[in-house]
């Protein structure tokens, strides 16, 4: 997929915005108590009774330390997989960080989202939070240069040092700094195959695509290492920079459009530049 049409990257948007207004929808009742398998169950209802039909994969939960995913030491032989990244009964207080992922599908298109906040106050959240402001124009910025991805993923971790920061990312499997998001074929099914949280046809179409971008070169996951030492590929990419600092963790996740010659994200529309907009520091140049 290296030509989306409007009518595919309006889909995309769709799907996106239906993504984040079900994080925020379930941010806006959460409430102390409550343990991470039951909002990301919450999720689930919310996007399948908003016409989701498919994921690449289901809702995620974590609160607390799991944020910042300590202590989360992936099996090398699968890419860093690890079952702690699943939804646990850990249980929501007051000034806790929280961070929601999913990534639905509907008529064929695919999201990939993060969210993060807090039930009352947390300074270290809301400074991690500002922070990833940089971590947004810096990636931009270079895949615009034609820099190749892995150097770019070099120059998030380089910005993270310089913060202070760990890049928790590193902590997904494959070290995975941001994947490539495949259009499907909408077969008219109101439900497909899920295994172990991952729906199976995204999957496979990441597989197949990858493949062929391995077979030319190039590499379907963005990290830092070799496999990605290619300038960046035409399509989507869910990127999803993650700061870590004592136990508090920081993301958001969202669509890159990369065509031959340039680059934008599908949408200026979303939570964290929203929040960024009312903390006055968006865009960068105000705080300059």
């Amino acid at each position: 997929m290296s030509t989306l049409s409007n009518e595919d990257l309006t889909g995309f948007r769709d799907i996106q915005r239906l993504a984040y207004d079900c994080a925020e929808a379930i941010a806006a009742d959460l409430q102390p108590g409550v343990s991470e398998k039951d909002v990301a169950k919450k999720m689930e209802s919310w996007l399948m009774d908003h016409g989701v039909d498919d994921w690449f994969h289901k809702p995620f939960a974590w609160f607390d330390d799991r944020t910042a995913f300590d202590g989360f030491i992936g099996f090398k032989h699968l890419g860093g997989f690890n079952p702690a990244f699943y939804p646990s009964n850990r249980r929501l207080e007051e000034g806790m960080p929280y961070i929601l992922d999913c990534a639905p599908s509907r008529h064929g298109y695919t999201a990939d989202i993060g969210y993060c906040g807090v039930v009352g106050e947390n300074k270290l959240l809301d400074r991690l939070m500002d922070d990833l402001l940089e971590y947004r124009v810096l990636l931009l910025d270079q895949v615009r240069q034609r820099l190749p991805l892995a150097d770019i993923s070099r120059a998030v971790d380089s910005l993270c040092a310089r913060h202070g920061y760990e890049p928790r990312h590193k902590a997904y499997p494959f070290e995975t700094l941001a994947h490539r998001v495949e259009l499907l074929k909408d077969d008219g099914k109101q439900s497909h195959i899920n295994l172990a949280h991952f729906g199976l046809r995204n999957i496979r179409e990441l597989a197949t695509s990858g493949w062929d971008m391995l077979s030319g070169g190039d590499s379907p996951i963005w990290n830092s290492g070799k496999r990605a030492d290619h300038a960046p590929t035409p399509g989507l990419w869910a990127v999803e920079p993650h700061l870590g600092f004592r136990g508090t963790g920081a993301k958001w996740e969202e669509l890159l459009v990369v065509t031959e010659t340039d680059a934008y994200w599908l949408d200026d529309d979303v939570p964290h530049v929203r929040r960024w907009q009312s903390r006055g520091i968006w865009p960068m140049e105000k705080v300059a």
